[in-house]
């Protein structure tokens, strides 16, 4: 038996109604422990090429990481992962809150899902034992609602529940998953794939703890109580429990790195309408957090005045802000405190939703659409109540909405005249609320994820551009020596890029919140490796962590190349090389031709072929994957 791991998996067949379990080799789950790398192991290993997305031979895996549940506060996350109804190629979200940890305490490191039920169903886990139950009274119920009625069938409070709402039944292809109500596995359209197998809800209950499963539980609970001293004192993680991530939208507003009007602007001129002071006065009753975490990041908002808020569903974030904010030129907090509360009651994931909704504004007001295609809404930027409607038009994809439900990249195409120039998207997926003509490590990072754009997949450039200021001394350890401007394309950016890409890679697979290690937050490179250590047993070397966390990378790039993406899906919307039109940045923009030349030295730091994109064999066959090179005829 592997320490830190149950050694189990469940195979559900939702076509044939079977559960079985299956043992891992432990030299396997070394290789892939948890999280995104053992997710992507199970997507090309048994997802038939080119399968689509919405069929039932679109395998589903969930996968917690190897130190999810563990008594450390920043260990909760879980990954999803299947052929992304969005972009076609891998898709992959990961969550925290608390439904992680208790698949593990019931007994299992991951699911992997397969076939469609005929009808409604959800799947039971407790200790152990498995069962799929009817959800015909359940299908087209609101999140609080099935929570709350699972529970009273469960006879159990503690009842963990991951689920989609009404956009994941309707397959709206950004639709995501939540669990507790307010985490949310948000990228990818994973929701919709799991409303394509009419699988509702995934209910867990587990007696377990990670003091059974860990290798010394006294020495890691003892760190455990160390890193919890820590993030008491350490000032970011003070800032992230203080006033969390809606207090970044004054900042990067004023430094003109907050996405405005669909990505032509880099201020808000209204800003005052949803900057913190307007969140804090208007909405917040209070925090929320994840499994043992002490951060609390997570804000609650309840709103009864110009609109109905709940505090059911948490609150916005940052990126929730953004989207309904700035990016829809919209002033009014509680409108975007609304928008986010219907999202996240119907699962639409907020990046995408208010992105999208973004473009169409864009549409609207350059003539590509009119009233008569909107259903007679006036969908002009700063049209709070118009930007509402869309949202609900989305989730029951009617009128207008039906479009949208596509993404920004099939709704340009479909409307054409010249459209797919005001849709802010990578791969099929919408543009996150990040400036990167301010910070274009973070570009180079939505060109080359393979997900599609998306500001998790490395450390963003101003965490480490700074060589007296906390972020850039924690990525010291990394090997992070010298600090480089956000706005420089190089080869000394690419290999910066690169390192920092495989350390969060790593935290994926482990099962680490993004705001947990260094250089983001409070964990030091050598506590990360302790807790390892601790949990698995394993002398894990800062080598063998990287190698892991590039493994899963790759793992990713071979199942998009199988796909046919190749170098020229690898790139950022044209407006992102034009200036900004205002703000502290007005003016400046991302040169193309050092773009191209970065990205080309990414390549080259990762082991991929420059002129497609594609891993090497030599690299494959390093990290252990020449069974991956042989799928793609890597040479």
């Amino acid at each position: 038996m592997s320490y830190g791991s149950t050694n189990k998996i469940l195979r559900v067949d939702l076509t044939l109604q079977t559960v079985e379990t299956e043992t891992l080799d432990d030299s396997f789950y070394r290789q892939f422990p948890g999280g995104k790398a053992l997710a992507g192991y199970y997507l090309l290993k048994e997802n038939p090429p080119h399968v689509d997305p919405f069929s039932p031979d679109n395998t589903l895996v969930i996968a917690s990481g190897l130190i999810t549940g563990g008594p450390l506060g920043v260990a909760t996350r879980f990954t999803v992962a299947a052929r992304s109804p969005l972009t076609g190629g891998y898709g992959e979200s990961e969550a925290g809150g608390f439904w992680g940890p208790e698949l593990k305490f019931a007994g299992f490191e991951a699911i992997i899902i397969k076939g469609k039920a005929a009808r409604p169903v959800y799947l039971w886990i407790q200790d152990g034992n498995a069962e799929i139950r009817p959800a015909d009274h359940l299908w087209g119920q609101d999140p609080e609602f099935v929570q709350a009625k699972i529970r009273t069938e469960a006879g159990d409070e503690r009842v963990r529940v991951l689920q989609i709402g009404l956009g994941g039944e309707n397959l709206v292809r950004y639709a995501c998953i939540t669990n507790e109500l307010r985490h949310f596995n948000g990228r990818t359209g994973m929701g919709a794939v799991m409303g394509s197998k009419n699988l509702k809800a995934i209910a867990v209950r587990g007696s377990g703890r990670y003091s059974d499963l860990a290798f010394d539980p006294q020495k890691l609970k003892e760190l455990g109580r160390s890193l919890l001293a820590s993030s008491r004192e350490h000032p970011l993680a003070m800032a992230m429990r203080n006033k969390g991530t809606p207090d970044l939208v004054g900042g990067l507003s004023a430094a003109g790195m907050l996405p405005t009007r669909n990505f032509h602007q880099g201020a808000f001129d209204r800003i005052e309408g949803i900057r913190y002071e307007a969140y804090s006065e208007q909405l917040l009753t209070g925090h929320h957090t994840c499994f043992a975490c002490p951060i609390a990041c997570k804000q609650e908002v309840e709103v009864n005045d110009r609109y109905q808020v709940s505090r059911a569903y948490g609150g916005p974030e940052y990126e929730t802000i953004g989207a309904f904010g700035s990016l829809c030129c919209v002033d009014d907090i509680q409108a975007v405190a609304k928008a986010g509360e219907l999202c996240n009651k119907y699962t639409l994931d907020t990046i995408s939703t208010g992105t999208t909704i973004a473009f169409a504004m864009e549409c609207f007001e350059n003539g590509l659409i009119g009233l008569e295609d909107t259903g007679g809404i006036d969908l002009r930027f700063g049209n709070a109540q118009a930007m509402l409607q869309m949202v609900e038009l989305i989730a029951h994809r009617q009128g207008f909405g039906d479009l949208l439900a596509e993404g920004s990249r099939r709704a340009a195409a479909m409307i054409g005249q010249g459209a797919p120039l005001f849709a802010m998207q990578v791969k099929g997926q919408e543009l996150p609320m990040h400036e990167v003509r301010g910070k274009v490590g973070v570009g180079l990072g939505f060109a080359v994820s393979d997900t599609g754009a998306d500001h998790l997949t490395s450390i963003h450039d101003t965490s480490i551009t700074n060589q007296e200021a906390i972020a850039f001394k924690g990525a010291h350890d990394l090997g992070i020596q010298e600090a480089i401007p956000a706005r420089e394309l190089s080869e000394r950016k690419a290999s910066q890029y690169t390192l920092m890409e495989n350390w969060v890679s790593f935290g994926k697979v482990i099962g680490f919140c993004y705001f947990g290690p260094v250089p983001r937050c409070f964990v030091q490179v050598d506590e990360v490796l302790k807790v390892i250590r601790l949990a698995s047993g394993w002398d894990i070397t800062l080598e063998e962590a990287l190698l892991i966390g590039e493994r899963a990378t790759n793992l990713a790039r071979v199942f998009n190349v199988r796909e046919g993406l190749s170098r020229r899906d690898d790139t950022l919307p044209d407006r992102l090389f034009s200036p900004l039109e205002n703000g502290a940045l007005e003016g400046v923009n991302i040169d193309r031709q050092a773009f191209e030349e970065t990205m080309t030295a990414v390549y080259h730091e990762k082991g991929w072929n420059p002129e497609t994109a594609a891993p090497t064999r030599e690299r494959l066959v390093k990290l252990g994957l020449e069974w991956a090179a042989d799928l793609i005829g890597a040479i």
